[in-house]
């Protein structure tokens, strides 16, 4: 979702500024539920909505729901917002949606996040909204300042706690509304959808369902999947084109060729018309991954980002003097547009966002992206999981936990835990979107269902739009027919349940 926010590159090798860790091939592609980084591409631009029907809450919320030390009761106010303009009422024990929140701002979410607003109306739901604690408004310890500083006051951001306090908002709001029967449906993307699909694992008795959208849940080192990250971001510009995929691999040689000439840093920083000097090659490498990896995330109608890309990458232009760089560089305008210079770090701007999730990647999100073998668009850079702890470690004093989640949440043998012990979880997926490697791309059983379709990161939770091809109208259609089954077969048990007593 979300997977926001934070930052697309989040672990910038090599970079001089304190923010961040200097880890030898260690760079994580940003989790988020849409992109952020080039929300002013030209067909980046985002619906505007009617929010006139919102209602914003701040929720007590306890520190630490895990220990009993006396600091564990402290508290701090956490964001929700309300929806109940649809809703069915407590009598109907009508249902309730509730979004849970990733490494983003609500307020983004809110801005992005259409499948509630969309299909609030055919439920009948209450609709909520939940803020992720350390993000946007809700920071503990009073600040951001404070909330931000160091691993004493990080270390109550994890997953754990987050789940534990959606948990609480929700019993609170079933409280508020006098509706002890209605079924919460909880969504959420890309993080957000890690974290809707552990809540159902964990808090079953609070809900009925979870749609996990674009979850990456299985990229964990206990886990890992067999193909990364990079290989789905090299297919898909290889199949949108082939020459613009050549071009692009060719052209990592050529930045260093250049990069070694006399002045050749100058005259990099003059192709690229880069805002500031450059202090070597990794800069412009950074930031063209960077750009090659959003517009595949997050590539969509009516105008798909990789072709826009490709089709400036290979257009003959009337100038014979056009370098490959100069073609490389035109595809960076046709994405993030026409601009008077171009900042190399604009995707690793340190704001609150980021410097939470830089905390959760270093301490138990610990997902392992490098540049393999096959990943042939990019030079090769496997993840270094002993550096990528080095640099962790050496930043915050305490070293990351790789194989916590797959502890904590026991998906090792995901397809014989869940059959066993799971129930009611939509998985679904993009296979277009890099993330998809790490998703669950099977059924599991009757009750989890995984739904794949050609699309990108989180397109289905997404607003709807008239454009949208048909096979995400059916995609969304297929995901709400479930979810209707599983209000359905409750309200059948609740009704049963009510005569026999």
């Amino acid at each position: 979702m979300s997977l926001a926010y934070s930052i697309l590159l989040l672990l910038i090798s090599s970079t001089s500024t304190s923010y961040f860790i200097s880890f030898a091939h260690s760079k994580i592609a940003r989790l988020g539920i849409s992109s952020k980084m080039l929300k002013n591409a030209p067909d980046g631009s985002t619906q505007k909505i009617d929010e006139s029907d919102l209602k914003m809450y701040y929720f007590n919320q306890t520190l630490d729901h895990f220990t009993f030390t006396p600091k564990s009761y402290m508290t701090f106010q956490q964001r929700y917002a309300i929806n109940s303009s649809h809703w069915g009422g407590a009598k109907a024990n009508a249902p309730i949606l509730a979004f849970l929140g990733e490494e983003s701002s609500l307020d983004s979410d809110l801005s992005g996040i259409g499948f509630l607003r969309d299909n609030g109306p055919h439920l009948k739901a209450l609709l909520v909204y939940i803020e992720h604690r350390y993000y946007g408004k809700t920071m503990p310890f009073g600040s951001a300042e404070e909330a931000l500083k160091n691993a004493s006051t990080l270390g109550y951001l994890n997953a754990a706690q987050a789940l534990a306090d959606y948990a609480a908002i929700l019993l609170h709001v079933k409280e508020k509304y006098s509706t002890k029967h209605s079924p919460i449906i909880v969504i959420g993307g890309s993080y957000g959808g890690m974290l809707a699909a552990w809540f159902r694992l964990k808090y079953p008795h609070i809900a009925l369902g979870a749609l996990a959208s674009s979850a990456p849940l299985l990229y964990f080192e206990d886990t890992r999947p067999k193909i990364g990250y990079y290989y789905i971001v090299t297919k898909v510009f290889k199949e949108t084109s082939e020459r613009c995929y050549t071009r692009i691999r060719k052209s990592w040689k050529e930045i260093d060729r250049v990069a070694v000439k006399p002045n050749g840093l100058s005259i990099l920083s003059k192709t690229f018309k880069t805002c500031a000097p450059l202090n070597g090659s990794f800069n412009i490498k950074d930031f063209l991954d960077t750009i090659y990896a959003e517009a595949v995330q997050y590539n969509r109608g009516p105008t798909y980002w990789v072709a826009n890309v490709c089709n400036a990458i290979n257009a003959n232009t009337p100038n014979r003097k056009d370098t490959l760089l100069d073609r490389i560089f035109a595809g960076v305008v046709a994405l993030i547009g026409n601009r008077t210079c171009y900042d190399t770090n604009m995707f690793s701007q340190p704001t609150n966002n980021h410097i939470a999730w830089r905390w959760q990647s270093c301490s138990e999100i610990v997902i392992p992206v490098g540049y393999d073998k096959q990943d042939t668009m990019f030079p090769t850079a496997p993840f270094n999981m002993t550096s990528y702890i080095d640099g962790c470690e050496s930043y915050y004093g305490v070293p990351p936990r790789p194989h916590w989640i797959t502890t904590y949440f026991g998906i090792q043998d995901v397809k014989l835990i869940l059959r066993r012990f799971g129930s009611n979880i939509i998985f679904s997926n993009g296979l277009s979107d890099p993330y998809s490697v790490g998703g669950v791309l099977e059924d599991i059983s009757d009750t989890v269902v995984a739904i794949t379709t050609n699309g990108s990161h989180c397109q289905d939770i997404s607003l709807k739009n008239k454009e949208d091809p048909q096979w995400l109208v059916m995609q969304r259609e297929k995901e709400i027919k479930v979810i209707d089954s599983w209000i359905s077969t409750y309200q059948n048990d609740l009704r049963d349940l009510n005569m026999s007593i």
